[in-house]
């Protein structure tokens, strides 16, 4: 895994702006942000974008990943069809923390239909922020990674 902070995000055309606003948000925290689009707002489909974010995650290439679509769920669970991604979507800042601190979550998924910018702008400051609290709850982490494959 590379040493620089670096986090992957892509989204659907439903999610483009709020997408944006993350990107520059993190980027300005430090992070090193690979923004895999889509840029433009033709329609698209959000398995495809899922997928290609969470391989950036899987491969290590970067430590942590969000996606975006209009609720944040059908992203997300592309994305969990990648072994090795935790992904949970979150429309408040304690489930994003709960899912670093009790899942080890590399991914976060929001819905840029369902939060407004400067509530999404905290849910990714509160998964950022927070750091797997390991001891039973790797005992669960190591249960949900048995069951890939």
């Amino acid at each position: 895994m590379t040493a620089i902070k670096r986090i992957v995000l892509s989204s659907d055309h439903a999610a483009i702006d709020l997408r944006q606003a993350v990107a520059a948000h993190i980027s300005a925290q430090g992070w090193d942000v690979l923004d895999i689009g889509p840029m433009t707002p033709e329609s698209t489909h959000y398995p495809k974008h899922g997928k290609a974010a969470a391989q950036a995650v899987a491969s290590g290439d970067c430590q942590l990943g969000i996606v975006l679509c209009g609720t944040g769920q059908g992203i997300m669970m592309a994305a969990n069809k990648v072994p090795g991604i935790r992904c949970g979507v979150c429309s408040d800042t304690f489930s994003a923390r709960m899912i670093r601190q009790h899942n080890d979550a590399n991914m976060l998924s929001i819905g840029a239909r369902v939060v407004g910018e400067g509530t999404a702008l905290d849910i990714v400051d509160a998964f950022l922020s927070a750091e797997f609290e390991g001891g039973r709850h790797a005992t669960r982490v190591d249960m949900i990674e048995a069951q890939e494959g």
